[in-house]
């Protein structure tokens, strides 16, 4: 654009979603948004949860504006850590308000969201959702899941720590020995990897397992066990890296290994979740029996239905003598270094799609083509049609 011309903005308002205290973009990301030539509006309060206040947004040249609705109509690209998708019930007050062919990016539960999927298309809002940028190299820096899932990962540890009634490391007292607990972490993907490696600065013993035998290596250099179980599979992994769903013959031997693994733990991490199902089972009710009295059990699958049989998302039970918490959303309970980096997943993916300060959608780069999932009135990812079955 020439001087003069108008610049073009990118709006940010307030997360509506009950308990959501992330923000999309934090002042550090204004100050880069500027550099591509893009205007930031910001709804007035909307970093205040996280830590960020209206003032150093100002500082950083955002407009701090006191109405939603005018933050909403003005904006080119709308920035949310949950787009509709993922905020079905308070989101839908959003619609009303926005500008016809504004591009949001955000969380949107693509594969899951069906109604709010086609409400976006309808509104004829071009909508990109995070979680669907592929896991390639050239994608790591504006790959959300793995950003969140690494803060997730780091809370899940401290929550444990937080409702054991013992410590995590050994102690050598006056008092006498206090042995360590024994952590077991399931699943050893980027949130599992970051629990043991919190566990272990902690002090714990952690062992941990995966069906993928390949990230043996990654869980033995964080100082962790890797527990290997006689029936493997070198098919657990999709081609983008994440865990597949297996078959019912290897789901009975793994319960009847792990139930021999978690009689003797006073902590489990779940981490397994695969995009746009059911969170798969793998601590049965059978196995929190067996477990010790007073152990914990943290579920970061909980918002999926949970990897334990007794979790119930947002809450915390006390069954058969073993704590299931089952809380929901931990990285907004590390809402500053979330918006942190979130905003800066959001702000690489910027770059990529804003070019001398024009929105350019190049669809011939594998990273917009996979996670754009509405345009022009139509929801135009294969994945998404294939998934919610439009």
């Amino acid at each position: 654009p020439k001087p003069g011309d108008t610049a073009m903005i990118a709006g940010v308002v307030k997360e509506t979603f009950p308990g959501e205290r992330r923000v999309a973009l934090i002042p550090a990301g204004v100050t880069t948004l500027k550099k591509l030539n893009v205007d930031v509006h910001i709804e007035s309060g909307a970093g205040e949860a996280a830590g960020f206040t209206d003032a150093s947004f100002e500082v950083a040249g955002a407009t701090v504006v006191a109405s939603r609705k005018d933050v909403l109509a003005a904006a080119d690209v709308l920035l949310q850590v949950r787009g509709l998708g993922a905020n079905p019930a308070e989101g839908k007050a959003d619609l009303t308000a926005i500008k016809k062919d504004q591009l949001q990016i955000g969380f949107n539960e693509p594969l899951t969201a069906r109604e709010e999927v086609v409400a976006l298309a309808k509104a004829g809002v071009s909508a990109f959702a995070m979680e669907l940028v592929p896991r390639i190299t050239r994608a790591q820096s504006m790959e959300a899941l793995s950003s969140m899932a690494n803060l997730a990962g780091y809370k899940a540890v401290l929550l444990a720590a937080d409702y054991l009634p013992k410590l995590f490391p050994m102690m050598m007292t006056a008092a006498g020995t206090l042995v360590p607990a024994k952590v077991f972490i399931l699943g050893a993907g980027v949130a599992g990897l970051q629990a043991i490696a919190t566990a272990r600065r902690l002090g714990a013993v952690v062992t941990a397992y995966d069906v993928r035998p390949a990230v043996k290596e990654q869980v033995e250099s964080l100082g962790a066990r890797f527990a290997e179980m006689e029936l493997e599979s070198d098919t657990a992994e999709d081609k983008g890296g994440y865990a597949k769903e297996m078959g019912e013959e290897f789901y009975r031997k793994q319960r009847e290994f792990m139930t021999g693994i978690l009689s003797e733990t006073d902590v489990v991490i779940t981490t397994a979740a695969i995009p746009g199902k059911k969170a798969p089972i793998l601590v049965t009710e059978d196995m929190v029996k067996a477990m010790p009295p007073r152990s914990v059990v943290v579920d970061l699958a909980a918002e999926r239905g949970g990897n334990c049989e007794l979790t119930e998302a947002d809450k915390v039970l006390d069954k058969h003598g073993v704590t299931i918490v089952g809380t929901t959303n931990l990285p907004s309970g590390v809402a500053y270094h979330a918006s942190q980096a979130y905003s800066k997943n959001l702000t690489n993916l910027m770059a990529l799609l804003v070019k001398e300060g024009e929105l350019v959608i190049d669809m011939e780069d594998e990273i917009i083509a996979d996670s754009l999932i509405t345009r022009g009135g139509e929801v135009v990812n294969a994945r998404v049609k294939e998934a919610l079955e439009l």
